[in-house]
């Protein structure tokens, strides 16, 4: 498993738990929104491992794009579902792709 693949999935979490309604808001607004600098780099950090590795990049776009507009109460909850969401799908499907998966071959002419 590379290392941009665990981040996704570590990143995934992370936007997911900030998701949830009222934890979410308490976690930042108790933390005077410092989480949302932190998944920002996280989310930095992520992308350029993903380009080194030719990995999917959106999950971690979306999460930089999350934490720009988290602060802006019911908008930054839904992004961070979608965000989650995405970087769990992203990391998921790359692990589809070093498995050797071979595309079928075209139907005979």
């Amino acid at each position: 498993m590379s290392s941009s693949r665990i981040m996704k999935w570590i990143t995934g979490s992370f936007e997911l738990i900030l998701g949830i309604p009222v934890l979410g808001a308490l976690i930042i607004l108790g933390y005077a929104y410092v989480p949302l600098g932190i998944m920002f780099i996280l989310h930095v950090i992520t992308l350029v491992m993903s380009m080194k590795n030719g990995e999917t990049k959106y999950g971690s776009v979306v999460g930089i794009v999350t934490s720009l507009i988290a602060w802006i109460p019911f908008v930054g909850m839904a992004m961070h579902i979608i965000s989650g969401i995405l970087l769990m799908v992203s990391a998921a499907k790359s692990s589809e792709r070093g498995r050797g998966y071979m595309p079928p071959p075209p139907p005979p002419l």
